[in-house]
């Protein structure tokens, strides 16, 4: 008999589970695999039954589930060859993990850094390679200044990147942009300190 095999990803493990028992199979010769979400963490599953139930919490484990009155069975461990001989299909149409890029900028400007215009050049072929749908671009500073001046030079650092992208023929619809000021740096610093690396723009591709 023909098993109904399911792949799990931490994010997605009851949408995937629904759609089984939806399905017809009744949770009947089913195996469950689960794997890293996209973005690389790992969840906790239950797989359960009349007649019982499993936790799994690591990745590249998997139980069955012969019939919906005998419980899953003892977890099990399948390698990367043979998730990918059960599920190679399955693996061929998940969206790919997010893409990031950090950009950065000179010190109380909108002026981005030459370094940074070069990977900026490298985000475009990515964004049609990978058929993006979404484009967020967050803007940060340093924590020089007031709250209030740098959420608005934040802002307008990812406002700057927007304008580029678009200049390329990205379509301005799918950009989100956003400002985290002086919240949220990249390197913690004290008030008053100016890190060059947190005077930067984060653009990540869905």
């Amino acid at each position: 008999m023909k098993l109904c095999r399911v792949l799990l990803a931490a994010a997605l493990a009851l949408f995937c589970l629904a759609s089984c028992v939806k399905s017809g199979k009744n949770m009947k010769n089913m195996v469950v695999v689960l794997l890293p979400g996209p973005d690389g963490k790992i969840g906790q599953i239950v797989v359960s039954n009349e007649g019982g139930s499993r936790i799994i919490g690591e990745p590249g484990v998997a139980t069955k589930v012969s019939s919906p009155k005998e419980a899953p069975s003892e977890p099990f461990v399948m390698n990367k060859e043979k998730i990918k001989e059960e599920f190679g299909e399955v693996l061929s149409i998940l969206p790919s993990p997010p893409l990031h890029f950090t950009l950065y900028f000179h010190t109380g400007t909108t002026i981005i850094t030459e370094e940074s215009r070069k990977l900026l050049v490298g985000i475009l072929p990515q964004i049609a390679y990978r058929k993006t749908m979404e484009v967020s671009v967050v803007g940060h500073t340093d924590r020089v200044g007031s709250r209030k001046m740098n959420y608005r030079l934040g802002l307008d650092r990812a406002m700057e990147i927007k304008q580029l992208l678009v200049s390329q023929g990205i379509d301005p619809r799918i950009i989100e942009t956003e400002s985290h000021g002086k919240d949220n740096p990249l390197i913690k610093t004290e008030d008053g300190v100016p890190e060059p690396r947190n005077r930067r723009v984060e653009v990540i591709l869905r």
